[in-house]
């Protein structure tokens, strides 16, 4: 029986899976939040916590690895985390198989996820599929005719920093009007504050009303779980921006479509629990932006937060 050790490294969560090949259920899964002011070191310590907690004493036979960043897939070297300090240019496949002496495969997560839904997940019995995780940020990964498509540098699928509103806000890739910068959690929940904050009261509205009860008038405490209940609730001002949110995305996605030409879009992440609201929003705006011929259908991850790690279960089979 071959043992199978998944890694997935988050910008705020790192979690473990043991898994025999071939097998569709974890033997051991393990997750933990990773410290606010954490780096590399102390991601790489408590990974190793993990891991020995989930080994029990046993070597597994390969390792597969899914990192939340910008990957050298080639050489398994990390090149950056736009959320944890530290891991510029780390060698994380040659620490681990240094550290382990089994074969290690890394690659980014949106890459390793859209792999993971592929083989199993939504994506079954599709050929080409575009994989999008819409969350702290977004960002996506491609299977065509059946592998993955990394682009010449690995950075195939950043539909995050696609302009759809020339117009709108900067974003942190300094370009204004990114899907990032309009559906993201964090952004959104930013649009909201700074509304808030910048708006005088008696232009307000009705919108905000529902926001500033859930937090008890405290704005800081805003987050892009927040605006979506608060749309739920009714917030005028939440809904607008959550499906200011959904429409970037939807024209990202009909964009796309247009390019590429793939069978199937899947969409996972946090900001996909918003409700049906928001779904009918990204896939009424695809339709629209998309040519009447190009045919695609969008649905949401059946993995959750999961698909990373079965993508690199996935990635470990591939390099054994």
């Amino acid at each position: 029986m071959t043992l199978i050790l998944a890694l997935d490294f988050g910008g705020t969560k790192l979690a473990a899976a043991v898994v025999n090949s071939g097998a569709r259920e974890w033997l051991r899964y393990e997750r933990r939040l990773s410290p606010a002011d954490g780096n590399a070191n102390t991601d790489l310590e408590i990974m190793r916590d993990l891991i020995n907690s989930l080994l029990q004493g046993e070597k597994p036979d390969a390792i597969g690895v899914s990192f939340g960043g910008p990957v050298d897939a080639k050489t398994g070297t990390v090149r950056l985390s736009h959320h944890v300090a530290g891991w510029e240019n780390i060698p994380l496949k040659d620490l681990l198989e240094d550290e382990f002496r089994v074969p290690v495969t890394v690659d980014n997560d949106a890459n390793v996820a859209a792999l993971g839904e592929y083989r199993f997940g939504a994506g079954e019995g599709n050929h080409s599929l575009f994989y999008i995780t819409i969350s702290t940020g977004v960002g996506g990964g491609w299977i065509l005719n059946g592998q993955p498509w990394r682009g010449v540098g690995g950075m195939a699928g950043e539909i995050g920093h696609m302009v759809v509103d020339p117009a709108g806000p900067v974003c942190l890739c300094g370009k204004r009007g990114c899907v990032e910068r309009l559906a993201s959690g964090p952004y959104m929940a930013r649009n909201v504050r700074e509304f808030l904050e910048n708006v005088p009261p008696s232009r307000q509205g009705r919108g905000g009303k529902i926001l500033r009860g859930l937090v008890g008038d405290n704005l800081d405490l805003i987050t892009g779980k927040v605006v979506s209940d608060a749309a739920a609730q009714g917030d005028e001002l939440a809904q607008d921006v959550l499906l200011k949110g959904a429409w970037a995305l939807g024209v990202g996605i009909g964009n796309v479509a247009n390019l590429i030409n793939p069978q199937l879009f899947i969409l996972g992440g946090s900001v996909i629990k918003a409700g049906d609201n928001w779904w009918d929003v990204v896939r009424t705006v695809a339709r629209e932006t998309a040519l009447p011929e190009v045919e695609f259908t969008i649905v949401p991850a059946a993995l959750g937060d999961d698909a990373p790690l079965w993508g690199a279960v996935a990635l470990a089979e591939s390099g054994l």
